[in-house]
């Protein structure tokens, strides 16, 4: 796993790099949010590919455990992918829903990611 670091309007934004699935639970998310924070970073960016498809699928409550952590902490997020290949009604509504609060974002691009997080 990589960190870049992209440093927008003075905010610190983690770009979380890697070729493997690093969320796989909560407690993965939590270790992350905690390695960043420490880091001094302000915000995160990760790709849709690390993380475990399950998060996806709201049942499992993964997505919900990790945001709200993010959310406590007060560290911005943008999850970066393709959506529009989830069809259940719900992640849809959960993914606009989170959107419209700007604190948890999901993103097409990078640059649409980093926009969104660095206001």
């Amino acid at each position: 796993m990589e960190i870049k670091s992209h440093d927008i309007n003075a905010i610190k934004i983690a770009e979380v790099i890697s070729d493997k699935i690093i969320i796989n639970s909560a407690q993965d998310g939590l270790d992350l949010l905690g390695d960043i924070y420490y880091q001094g970073f302000d915000k995160v960016i990760i790709h849709e590919k690390n993380i475990t498809p399950e998060f996806f699928d709201l049942k499992t409550k993964i997505a919900g455990d990790i945001l709200q952590k993010f959310s406590n902490y007060r560290i911005g997020l943008a999850i970066v992918g393709n959506f529009e290949k989830y069809e259940s009604k719900s992640i849809r509504d959960f993914i606009f829903e989170s959107n419209k609060t700007k604190h948890i974002n999901f993103a097409e691009t990078l640059d649409d990611a980093l926009k969104r997080l660095g206001n």
